[in-house]
């Protein structure tokens, strides 16, 4: 059953993305994906390693954003000893470490941003 919704979910993003522009996950695409991400994992910290994992595999980096006025590039992801997801942001020679979590998404979105979306449906 879980390989259903899997496969329901992905052709789900799939249409998404052919459409060429961001459209937000549905709920029940949310729900699908966090199942995706959390099926083998047996507490919160493998739950956001599954996470990590996805964002890993699908989210493609790097790509630019605003965060707080300043145009940043975020370079790549990390996973905190205390089980936080960050990304990696650099402006000129400066870097700074932001949860996934209250990084803003740009237009357009990087491919495999759903999963940040997702990510963010789990954590609330």
């Amino acid at each position: 059953m879980a390989s259903q919704k899997v496969k329901k979910a992905q052709e789900s993003r799939a249409k998404r993305m052919s459409r060429g522009r961001r459209s937000n996950p549905s709920k029940d695409d949310l729900e699908r994906m966090v199942e995706e991400a959390t099926e083998d994992a047996y507490d919160e910290s493998e739950q956001v390693t599954g996470f990590y994992t996805m964002f890993e595999n699908d989210l493609e980096l790097p790509f630019n954003t605003v965060v707080l006025g300043a145009e940043v590039t975020v370079e790549r992801l990390d996973l905190t000893d205390d089980d936080h997801i960050v990304v990696v942001c650099r402006r000129d020679q400066e870097r700074q470490r932001l949860p996934i979590l209250d990084l803003p998404l740009p237009e357009p979105p990087p491919k495999g941003w759903e999963w940040i979306e997702a990510y963010r449906h789990w954590a609330r």
